[in-house]
């Protein structure tokens, strides 16, 4: 009888588990994307998304938008794009993010284009190696309201302190956004803290 109460416990107790931590993941991405903490920083990073032959594609308008309006509020004196092309083109998601900028108003003075990376870890480990030679600790990140939790993350985790300015319009905004994006992020959050933080990184790049 002990025994089976054993194996009764033990399976309650993997079962619990299975359920709450991914509950728990959802609640914090969630939580992230519903409610963004934006502070002042050293510079603003427009993570990389789609552009179309030099014009952004809708999701990375979206974000530039909301850097240039953060920006013009003062939160941050410089911006970084970044984000490498796909095979073919003849611009890069960075390149065409920094175009757009110092075409609407941004001195180019102030934008850095970093035209490497597809997906979000190896964006950030390079994005978070020019801040540190320049000196820079605080970062304001500017993604998908979703997307927030585990790049802000990445970003601590790679010792720089980070907050999140999502995405207010666009294809990706909250008001757009449906369950099974939700649902991705939770799992690819899921997926960083558990195989990313021991150097398996599952790559988020959609084709």
């Amino acid at each position: 009888m002990i025994f089976f109460k054993i194996i009764r416990r033990v399976i309650a107790a993997i079962l619990l588990v299975v359920i709450a931590v991914p509950l728990y993941a959802v609640a914090l991405t969630w939580h992230a994307a519903n409610n963004p903490l934006t502070r002042n920083g050293d510079v603003i990073v427009v993570l990389g998304a789609a552009q179309l032959d030099g014009r952004p594609g809708e999701v990375l308008q979206a974000r530039l938008d909301e850097a240039k309006r953060i920006y013009d509020l003062g939160l941050a004196p410089r911006i970084i794009t970044v984000g490498a092309g796909a095979p073919g083109d003849r611009t890069t998601e960075a390149a065409s993010g920094k175009y757009w900028l110092t075409t609407n108003g941004v001195k180019s003075k102030n934008v850095t284009a970093l035209e490497v990376g597809r997906d979000t870890w190896v964006s950030t480990e390079n994005y978070v190696k020019f801040m540190k030679l320049k000196k820079m600790k605080d970062v304001i990140i500017v993604t998908d309201p979703f997307h927030c939790r585990r790049a802000m993350t990445m970003a601590n985790d790679l010792g720089v302190v980070a907050t999140c300015s999502p995405v207010q319009t666009g294809p990706n905004s909250l008001d757009n956004s449906g369950k099974r994006y939700l649902i991705r992020e939770t799992g690819a959050y899921l997926s960083y803290v558990s195989l990313g933080r021991r150097g398996i990184h599952i790559s988020d790049h959609l084709g």
